[in-house]
């Protein structure tokens, strides 16, 4: 965010309706506050709901690539426009509207309700062809429960820029083929490959952990479990950057803690989540807790793994905790060890492989691998927020020129940060 940037702070309530307020900074504009009638909303997110990837049910993944409401730009949009229907009240709406007039693009720090938690804000439709995100720069505001814990300590950027970047890309699970539900979500990762070559720098610069001599052996390693991730955390880092898998714990559990990261633990591994065939995930729960009642003499969460300034977790769900009324998953463990800001996926991420065979996709195209260089690209600026944005505007552009699946927002819209 520029220093002149206005900056509007959104929050939102469930309470049979969505109750919203909002207030600007320096009270450059007034205040408001709307109750947004409980029906529209919850057809508006159904109906998000069935254009997202479901992976668990049978063809979910293929109707959300080939005749879901985001693989064709005209049904999306009207995805769009009943959620903007459903959730930007005209008070709020006529002042971002006013801003744009002028040429002025705010930023929006909106703290939504778990009803609405897998909004695309950035893709809804204020008016015709015209998007938030062209208007606004949005991020999320990290729980306020987590941000202002007494004994939080926030790592800098400013201070920890050059620190080496942790890299944690599409690690190998035990017990579980490539091809399986743990598998591969990369495939085999070639020299010349996008994301190969953003690595390829880091290394050259000796800024990279796991430190390698050829980049395409970071990926798909075995021993960057739990451990090792402790070890390159304490010894210092500006950035951690997973690529893998998460699995997120149902909303109606009211477990959100229970979030699971994948890494090449086995099973006997100490953690608190249940092992799954040889392996033992590492929860949000692990992270909060360290080894509090699992060892003789416990550890703390934030001294087993100190997180740096600014944390990717590219996976299905990542950033699923929002959808509880409590959350603390992994965004939430992140930020209480140390990290100012997470990019993390409102729902299940298709893979690059699945946008081929599936979708038709044409062979150069790598949505995936080109979504994780440009949060990572993001996340080297003085403001990733601002880039962020500017990227999702660059493929929103594509999508409304192109109008092809490599760039539908069913992918790049997925993605949220969350700010303290």
């Amino acid at each position: 965010m520029t220093p002149d940037q206005p900056t509007v702070v959104v929050r939102m309530a469930d309470a049979g309706d969505v109750y919203m307020s909002w207030r600007w900074a320096g009270d450059t504009a007034p205040r408001g506050a709307a109750m947004l009638p409980g029906e529209p909303v919850l057809a508006a997110v159904r109906r998000l709901a069935d254009a997202l990837p479901h992976p668990a049910e049978p063809g979910g993944l293929e109707r959300s690539l080939t005749t879901g409401a985001f693989a064709a730009h005209d049904t999306e949009y009207l995805v769009a426009q009943a959620l903007s229907r459903a959730l930007l009240p005209q008070g709020l709406a006529a002042q971002l509207y006013e801003l744009s007039q002028r040429g002025v693009r705010p930023h929006i720090r909106l703290q939504p309700s778990p009803r609405v938690a897998q909004v695309p804000w950035e893709l809804i439709a204020p008016g015709p062809e015209v998007r938030l995100i062209d208007i606004a720069d949005v991020s999320l505001l990290a729980p306020a429960s987590i941000v202002h814990a007494p004994e939080r300590m926030s790592r800098s950027w400013t201070e920890t820029q050059h620190a080496p970047v942790v890299a944690l890309l599409d690690p190998r699970i035990p017990g579980f083929r490539a091809d399986s539900t743990l598998g591969s979500v990369l495939g085999r990762m070639a020299a010349d490959a996008p994301l190969t070559q953003r690595i390829a720098g880091y290394a050259a610069q000796d800024r990279l952990q796991p430190a390698v001599v050829d980049p395409t052996e970071v990926f798909r390693r075995t021993d960057i479990d739990r451990s090792w991730l402790s070890k390159a955390l304490r010894d210092g880092a500006s950035r951690l950057v997973y690529v893998g898998h998460v699995t997120a714990a149902p909303p109606e559990s009211g477990q959100s803690e229970d979030a699971e990261l994948h890494l090449p633990c086995t099973a006997d591994t100490l953690g608190f989540a249940v092992p799954n065939r040889t392996h033992r995930p590492l929860s949000a729960k692990d992270f909060l807790l360290g080894t509090h009642t699992l060892a003789a003499e416990p550890t703390d969460g934030r001294e087993v793994w100190p997180i740096p300034s600014r944390v990717a977790l590219i996976a299905c769900e990542s950033g699923g905790d929002l959808r509880f009324t409590e959350a603390l998953g992994l965004t939430a463990a992140m930020i209480n060890n140390g990290a100012e800001l997470v990019t993390a996926s409102r729902w299940p991420l298709p893979t690059d492989l699945a946008f081929h065979r599936i979708a038709g996709a044409p062979a150069p195209a790598h949505p995936l691998q080109d979504a994780i260089c440009a949060i990572d690209a993001a996340h080297e600026q003085p403001d990733p927020v601002t880039a962020l944005a500017h990227w999702q505007r660059e493929r929103l552009q594509a999508w409304r020129t192109e109008r092809t699946i490599e760039h539908s927002p069913l992918l790049w819209s997925a993605f949220a940060t969350l700010c303290t």
